[in-house]
């Protein structure tokens, strides 16, 4: 699976971005995918997971509330809607895919996409 973040920019505190991870190359709808993140010196972060059809999502306590991710399968695409947006919400965001379904550790995804910057100004 080749995977595409893009959606990444900068914007002020409060507001909102979506980040959009755009799969090809295996059936789509046969992985869990997730969003991490990696801010500057600090490790890859867990934010959220959603299955394979889309039923079920997890994601982290810090981004509960502002955060939601969410698939299209038949556009092969998983989105990750970013609202109230933080400073310390500033980082390297990146998709990743599963065969294992609902995953929120990073060494169980098999395909990552490149990264795209997420930047919150004060």
């Amino acid at each position: 699976v080749q995977l595409q973040a893009s959606g990444g920019g900068l914007v002020q505190a409060g507001g909102s971005l979506r980040l959009s991870c755009a799969a090809s190359g295996r059936i789509f709808s046969s992985y869990g995918m997730g969003w991490f993140r990696q801010a500057p010196g600090k490790e890859r972060e867990f934010i959220a997971t959603i299955s394979q059809n889309g039923g079920s999502t997890y994601n982290t306590d810090s981004v509960q509330g502002r955060f939601t991710i969410s698939r299209n399968n038949a556009r092969s695409t998983v989105y990750l809607q970013m609202n109230s947006l933080r400073p310390e919400d500033t980082a390297v965001y990146y998709c990743a895919a599963t065969s294992r379904g609902l995953v929120s550790v990073a060494s169980r995804y098999d395909y990552w996409g490149q990264g795209t910057l997420v930047t919150v100004s004060s």
